[in-house]
């Protein structure tokens, strides 16, 4: 199955593109989708770890299953005062 990725503002200027497709097994979670870019994208593993996974505009368990045409969002955490 295909799903995009998206990469929020932290994680885009790592990648060559906020915005890049990923071919992964049914049934494949957001947890195996961040894998699977971390491999492909070494230079995006040490921040995935701390990415906020997001689908459907709801907040993502690494767990949670992934669908065929999903957009699977991952935004960096920020903190402020």
């Amino acid at each position: 199955m295909q799903v995009r990725v998206r990469l929020g503002a932290g994680l885009a200027r790592l990648a060559p593109a906020p915005l890049m497709s990923l071919e992964l097994d049914e049934g494949a979670t957001v947890a195996d989708a961040c894998r699977r870019l971390a491999a492909d994208r070494p230079e995006l593993a040490g921040a995935l770890p701390a990415a906020l996974p997001v689908v459907a505009g709801v907040h993502a368990e690494r767990g949670r299953p992934l669908r065929h045409g999903e957009e699977l969002a991952l935004l960096t955490p920020v903190a402020g005062g």
